[in-house]
């Protein structure tokens, strides 16, 4: 069953599914604004199309990550988000 996810007034939308007994979602984020992300579940976010700018906490700051690139995010953290340059597709996996 497939599950919209409209978050931030609109500008983060995604179609949450499971496949194979595992959670994701697929989604977008308007460029423009910074979003912040609470993670229960450990994640991977793979950057679809466009670029994504993030902060997962600690020393690293802000990175950029392309379109064909992932990060990953701990269990009961977060992290903060944001599209560069254009709106930015990703496909997030719930990883635990």
């Amino acid at each position: 069953m497939l599950k919209h996810n409209s978050y931030f007034n609109g500008l983060v939308q995604s179609i949450g599914f499971e496949r194979n007994g595992l959670r994701a979602t697929v989604g977008v984020i308007e460029a423009g604004d910074t979003h912040h992300f609470n993670t229960a579940a450990a994640e991977r976010m793979t950057v679809v199309s466009g670029q994504l700018k993030a902060n997962l906490g600690g020393n690293a700051g802000w990175v950029v990550y392309p379109a064909g690139s992932y990060f990953e995010v701990a269990a009961n953290g977060g992290f903060d988000v944001q599209a560069v340059g254009g709106p930015a597709a990703y496909l997030c996996e719930f990883l635990a």
